[in-house]
């Protein structure tokens, strides 16, 4: 090939905003069975101090952040309630004391706070609802075209950054901690110091650790805190984080997969057991439910933003595709060059599904960076050495294509890419994130990060499941993956005369604005898993909640 065109030269400015659309679901009437009323019983469970050890779940984190009204209907807060009705006590919780807590800063300065589905431009405007924090202050821009975004309304308007906690730290039963992985259970430097160098440090921990740590070193564990609570039956709701923190980051690198086994201080299954052992020999008649861990990428988080999510007009796709002209070009070059291919060990298959190419559609495929392909830095400089590529300036060009193509149905679009895709880089319209320019890998979840994070589910979940049978008559299962693939393969279920759904899009979705943790109803749901699994273990009775009583994602609001 002798001429290179410059891509991207002709590219128009892109007009279209891209939203994170929900679905609709269809309702059917939901069915409630008869139910005989019964006397509630504890079975041979003692549940007079209820103790709950966790991670954001136990905490009651919901939206994004820990705030009042979520934190207060926390799913053990809910079992709480029910164990009162066989003889269980009070459940104290370290209260945040915040209307719509913290889940962030912009620059450093503006504190924002619980997410909410806001509608920027109001219900007869093009722009679909989306997540935004509390505190948001809203703002305009101009590239590629212009969008103006109102601040959020009271009472979303505000946030508070983690205060410390003033109530007993002595008489607490939530041991929640957001954020948390298995093994910071075990150690004090998630009570502080907050620095750099101690990336275990938690603030929600510190918060209402009996004694915060100066050192890392020194100081209370929140085992040890639960410990010394002196349960009678506990909880333990653990792990999540130890995949999903790499599952929400698209697997970059930046958090890691907790190794299942054979990883020393952090495996995971060492560490299980010493968190199960040491709960169950504090006291040898003391028991407990634990639960297994869900897929991760089964939650909104990963597919309320689809794979196919770039809306383009005629002229626009046409003038995408004009600049990605002679990238396609290069790659057809190549197939046709057996020699070069056998060179340089390339799959024509695989160059092929590299070409990218746009329609006038509401369903483009989003361009993104595949770590798991070949780079193709090498065979650009040669073609460059040739005089295929005429120029070093052309070639420079090609530098953010060297591993990339268009999404498919196997990629999972993380939540926070709906706020990314269509926007400028550098303020550039001809640098559009997700269509000139390839989405960035911690935005996208690929086909085989996807597979690491099932694999080390399934071994999480067989650690958990081994423990339990090995203490069968001390611990209940709450197997709450099961539970959740079930929801997910239902995709809506009727309980108590409503509908539920795994999704965050109202009136149904059981899940809350990040996407990732349940709301208030969704913890019901939740809650209702946890107390089968008791009532089926120790022989109880114990009246399973009314989850129709308690609120799911509200609608929409407008500036």
């Amino acid at each position: 090939m002798k001429t290179f065109h410059k891509i991207f030269a002709t590219l128009l400015l892109i007009g279209t905003a891209i939203a994170c659309k929900q679905e609709v679901i269809k309702l059917t009437q939901a069915t409630t069975a008869a139910v005989t009323p019964t006397t509630p019983s504890k079975g041979n469970a003692d549940f007079t101090k209820f103790v709950a050890i966790g991670n954001s779940l136990a905490a009651g984190y919901q939206a994004g952040a820990l705030f009042d009204s979520g934190q207060a209907n926390s799913f053990p807060a809910m079992m709480a309630k029910q164990f009162s009705l066989v003889g269980g006590g009070t459940f104290n919780q370290p209260t945040i004391n915040s209307k719509n807590g913290y889940s962030g800063n912009i620059a450093g300065v503006i504190t924002l706070g619980r997410y909410i589905l806001f509608d920027p431009d109001g219900p007869t405007g093009p722009r679909t609802a989306s997540p935004y924090p509390s505190g948001y202050p809203g703002q305009t821009t101009t590239c590629p075209s212009t969008v103006v975004t109102p601040p959020l309304p009271a009472p979303y308007n505000t946030a508070d950054p983690i205060g410390a906690f003033a109530g007993d730290k002595t008489k607490l039963n939530n041991f929640g901690v957001p954020g948390i992985q298995l093994v910071q259970l075990l150690t004090p430097a998630t009570g502080g110091p907050a620095s750099p160098a101690n990336p275990a440090f938690n603030p929600y921990y510190a918060r209402f650790a009996s004694s915060p740590s100066p050192d890392g070193v020194s100081g209370s564990k929140i085992l040890g805190d639960a410990i010394v609570a002196q349960p009678s039956f506990f909880l333990l709701e653990i792990g999540n984080n130890d995949v999903l923190g790499y599952a929400t980051t698209g697997g970059n690198g930046s958090i890691p997969i907790t190794p299942p086994t054979a990883g020393g201080i952090y495996s995971f299954d060492i560490n299980y057991q010493t968190v199960v052992g040491a709960l169950l020999g504090s006291n040898p008649n003391l028991k407990g439910i634990v639960a297994t861990i869900p897929n991760v990428t089964n939650i909104p988080y990963f597919f309320t933003v689809k794979y196919n999510a770039i809306p383009l007009d005629a002229n626009t796709a046409t003038a995408v595709n004009t600049g990605f002209a002679g990238y396609n070009a290069i790659l057809d070059s190549i197939i046709g060059k057996p020699a070069l291919l056998a060179n340089f060990s390339l799959d024509p298959a695989d160059l092929t599904s590299r070409k990218v190419i746009f329609s006038a559609s509401t369903s483009n495929r989003i361009l993104i960076a595949d770590k798991t392909l070949k780079d193709l830095g090498s065979v650009f400089d040669y073609l460059r050495s040739i005089n295929v590529i005429p120029s070093d300036a052309q070639r420079a060009l090609l530098a953010p294509y060297q591993k990339v193509r268009q999404a498919t149905a196997t990629d999972l679009i993380t939540l926070p890419a709906g706020g990314v895709l269509g926007t400028c880089v550098n303020n550039n319209p001809l640098l559009v994130n997700g269509i000139s320019i390839p989405l960035d890998d911690k935005y996208v979840l690929l086909p085989t990060e996807t597979a690491a994070i099932l694999t080390a589910t399934a071994a999480y979940n067989a650690t958990i499941k081994s423990i339990v049978t090995a203490n069968s008559t001390r611990l209940a299962l709450a197997d709450i993956g099961k539970a959740f693939a079930d929801l997910v393969a239902a995709q809506i279920e009727g309980v108590n005369g409503v509908f539920i759904s795994p999704s965050l899009a109202p009136p149904t979705g059981a899940f809350s604005e990040d996407g990732v943790h349940p709301n208030t109803r969704g913890y019901a749901f939740l809650a209702n898993i946890y107390l089968s699994a008791i009532n089926t273990t120790f022989s109880a009775n114990i009246p399973l909640i009314d989850i129709s009583k308690y609120q799911g994602t509200g609608l929409p609001i407008n500036p």
